[in-house]
């Protein structure tokens, strides 16, 4: 399926669905790493609406920009579920060339930046410079990431579905990490008090 023919002769619904039709063509091998890829980001919004959960069934309030935090990674949980499906099927081979890389590198600064600010909670004298850093890195690597797709685009045509996926999973990505960097920085209200009601 080329990508300019689903442009011009599709809408937007449409052209959503024959992007997904595509992991009718998952392999064996495309499943497993969908799968984990999948769970890797999904235990992530899982432990945040568990955390936060138990907070508020004990009484706790968090202030409003927490919400922001699973919200965003929803956001960015659901429209990377999209874009991995295009990645494991029409740009496969674009990946091969130097895009999956990339998206290695953002994986790996993106889950460490979030390991950091955790960290950060008992321990932010040695952890707060690096998850900075961290957050620069995701971001760089994310800008490095959108300028090969964007080569890809002018190259061989546009593909909306691949790019709304992206801004949404950017937008996603900057309203859970800066909220939640923002919620270290006031001291991580509300999250002593959620320690003390949990069950282990």
């Amino acid at each position: 399926m080329a990508v300019d023919q689903v442009i011009t002769r599709l809408s937007p619904f449409k052209e959503a669905k024959a992007y997904v039709s595509n992991i009718r063509n998952f392999g064996s091998e495309d499943w497993i790493r969908y799968g984990t890829y999948m769970a890797l980001i999904s235990s992530l919004l899982v432990g945040i609406c568990a955390f936060l959960y138990v907070g508020v069934a004990n009484g706790v309030k968090f202030p409003g920009y927490v919400w922001f935090i699973p919200g965003g990674t929803a956001l960015f949980v659901v429209s990377l579920a999209f874009d991995d499906i295009g990645h494991r099927t029409l740009y496969k081979e674009d990946l091969k060339a130097g895009e999956g890389h990339v998206h290695q590198m953002i994986i790996i600064t993106a889950v460490t930046s979030v390991m950091a600010l955790c960290l950060c909670y008992e321990h932010a004298e040695t952890f707060a410079v690096p998850a900075i850093g961290l957050i620069a890195l995701s971001f760089f690597y994310s800008a490095v990431d959108e300028a090969l797709h964007w080569y890809r685009y002018l190259k061989n045509g546009l593909d909306r579905i691949e790019m709304w996926s992206h801004f949404t999973a950017i937008t996603g990505h900057v309203l859970m990490i800066s909220c939640w960097w923002h919620w270290y920085s006031q001291g991580y209200p509300g999250v002593s008090e959620t320690l003390s009601n949990l069950p282990f």
